[in-house]
């Protein structure tokens, strides 16, 4: 019994009392900390079963706690944007203004009259006023909120379009990121695709002559991600609508969000509702500069329609996206909130060289220099457009991988690029970000 290479094996309870793991358990849970314990004795018994030898407790310790770092590298961080892309969807596209999370904790932390009327004591319409927040901004008759720009087209199909036919241009026949296909959307909403047109001309008389007696729409598909450029062209919305007969519903993925911003490459929401479109969708959490949202606005009766439909119910958002919504909008018709990207891009150079010298001040002489660069605005608006700006370069003799590595593993993690050989840190998409804490970054990335 002496030579039992599973005696002395250490239990799971033991384990978790240890320093070494005990420390992963506010972070993970204890809980999802025994499992990660458990499966690693289990690979120690396999191990054992296969050699015959036992692995030190040190090395089974260190083990566990490597397993848990991993897991705990998959929890959603706060980290700093230093790619130059300003709505990047991977980072979480734009931050909500402090202002706007703060005056809608209460909303968030107690009940609320999410579905209540107050005046009558009987059960309400979702959405506050955001609607009416909407109507102001956008010029529109009424406004529905789903999940994301993605849900407000499938639901816009679903409950107008089903079994009917929609007349989309091949040049918007687009796929934006996580595979989102505007023809595999359309036939799971049960629609017909009519395509018209050719990749970069498609004319006002090609929608029309494809008009039959099955057709319910017109979709009009935000390029997103890709821009066609030289021998192009494409009716305007004013155009379609002028021609197109009056019982056919015209609609505009407009996806960014652009209202009141100028937005180079950009159509705002407001100009597309004006010049005729019976819908307008798009994002909440892009150059709107709010929650993740889908926004469905235009006229009231085609609205009504979409609330109305069954998938409408699965495709609600709750209590925090309506708050923060809510509170955004208000605060953005007062005057008292931009949107993130417009605030970005509005930064001159100026402020970001000054902002660029105090952080290299507080690095060694020759660890990192400014150099000119370009942000975008990214998360599928503005495609191929850029606007000049300012990085931080770091010119350490390191590999470029290796700084990158080290700079997403800090506490707050930095997202940096590589161009030309060495790590850029934008300055304009760091910018309100505590610049001792980027300096300290890029000096322990720096050095190794």
């Amino acid at each position: 019994m002496d030579n039992d290479p599973y005696r002395g094996i250490p239990q799971v309870e033991k384990i978790l009392e240890d320093p070494r793991i005990a420390r992963w358990c506010p972070v993970l849970s204890r809980p999802l900390v025994s499992r990660l314990v458990s499966q690693e004795l289990a690979a120690v018994r396999d191990g054992i079963r296969q050699t015959g030898a036992r692995p030190e407790e040190a090395a089974l310790f260190s083990a566990a706690s490597d397993a848990c770092a991993l897991v705990a590298s998959r929890r959603v961080r706060k980290l700093i944007n230093g790619t130059g892309i300003i709505l990047h969807t991977n980072l979480g596209r734009a931050p909500l203004p402090p202002a706007v999370w703060d005056s809608a904790a209460a909303v968030n932390t107690g009940y609320s009259s999410l579905e209540l009327d107050l005046a009558t004591g009987r059960r309400g319409r979702r959405g506050g006023i955001v609607p009416d927040l909407l109507g102001i901004l956008t010029g529109c008759e009424d406004a529905l909120v789903v999940n994301n720009n993605a849900a407000a087209i499938l639901l816009a199909l679903f409950a107008l379009a089903q079994g009917r036919e929609v007349i989309v241009s091949r040049g918007e026949q687009v796929q934006i990121g996580g595979g989102f296909r505007i023809p595999e959307i359309l036939a799971l909403s049960g629609a017909r695709m009519v395509e018209v047109g050719t990749t970069n001309i498609t004319t006002r008389e090609d929608y029309l002559r494809a008009v039959t007696p099955a057709t319910a729409m017109v979709l009009l598909v935000h390029s997103s991600n890709f821009r066609i450029r030289g021998f192009t062209e494409k009716p305007g919305v004013a155009a379609l609508a002028s021609g197109l007969p009056p019982h056919l519903i015209l609609i505009v993925d407009q996806g960014s969000g652009t209202t009141t911003e100028d937005i180079r490459g950009e159509e705002k929401v407001r100009a597309h509702v004006a010049q005729g479109a019976h819908l307008v969708c798009f994002s909440g959490d892009k150059v709107l500069g709010g929650p993740q949202a889908g926004m469905v606005v235009g006229r009231a009766d085609l609205v009504k329609a979409l609330a109305a439909h069954p998938l409408a119910r699965a495709l609600r958002p709750g209590k925090a996206v309506y708050s923060l919504l809510e509170e955004h909008l208000v605060r953005r018709l007062n005057g008292a909130e931009t949107g993130h990207a417009e605030r970005i891009l509005a930064l001159t150079k100026e402020e970001l060289s000054r902002m660029g010298r105090r952080i290299l001040e507080q690095l060694p002489p020759g660890a990192a220099r400014l150099i000119d660069s370009e942000i975008s605005t990214g998360g599928g608006s503005a495609p191929d457009e850029s606007s000049p700006s300012l990085s931080i370069e770091i010119t350490c003799a390191r590999d470029p991988e290796a700084v990158l590595k080290d700079l997403r593993g800090l506490e707050v993690p930095i997202i940096g690029t590589i161009a030309d050989g060495r790590v850029r840190l934008s300055l304009a998409t760091m910018h309100g970000e505590e610049e001792r804490s980027i300096a300290e970054a890029i000096r322990t990335a720096a050095g190794g």
